[in-house]
């Protein structure tokens, strides 16, 4: 455990280091919140957008729960992140730059394009090809990487999901007072939802 720390320590030091000393307007590091904020059951998600799971809990289970729980008000889904790697914060933060309004679109492209752009020989360089649909060019994403305050929060929401929920891997769910590890399907969504509201 204790390595997996000092190398996930050296991965984000590296993150911060390589993304150059560029000034821009400061973005604060925050959760987002999809559906009905007053929906009766919270999902909470802790996912790395490096992480292959992850991406495909997002392209195949993820849409049949918007569907079903989301959609319907029965539950709200709060996205959390817990980089596995350098490359997944700075991913992290460039969602988190795209803006309330676009930040689950830019999240979405993340996951369904991460075989192209995770395994690049830069990844950098392919985050950008990504975003750039999204209206983010290259500077802008350069800036955002170099958002120490930014990166900051994304390494926090880390290390607040370990502490509080003992979230250990990628993806994990927080469902009522209970930590859940790896993918799950929709029924067993459905499930808890429906064993919360009874």
């Amino acid at each position: 455990m204790l390595k997996a720390v000092k190398f996930f320590t050296v991965a984000i030091a590296f993150a911060i280091s390589v993304v150059g000393a560029q000034q821009a307007k400061a973005v604060e590091y925050k959760e987002h919140v999809l559906g009905n904020p007053d929906a009766p059951v919270t999902i909470i998600e802790y996912a790395s957008l490096t992480c292959p799971h992850c991406a495909a809990f997002h392209n195949e289970t993820f849409p049949e729960i918007k569907k079903s729980l989301i959609d319907t008000g029965k539950a709200k889904m709060i996205f959390r992140d817990y980089p596995l790697d350098g490359v997944a914060v700075r991913a992290a933060a460039v969602a988190q730059c795209a803006g309330d309004d676009r930040y689950f679109g830019v999240l979405g492209m993340l996951f369904k394009s991460q075989l192209t752009w995770a395994r690049a020989s830069d990844p950098i360089e392919g985050i950008k090809q990504v975003v750039r649909f999204a209206g983010m060019d290259g500077a802008a994403v350069d800036a955002c990487m170099a958002d120490e305050a930014l990166i900051n929060g994304i390494v926090a929401s880390r290390m607040r999901g370990e502490q509080e929920f003992k979230v250990n891997s990628t993806p994990s769910f927080v469902i009522g007072d209970e930590t859940f590890a790896g993918s799950r399907e929709l029924k067993f969504f459905e499930d808890k939802v429906e064993e919360l509201t009874d």
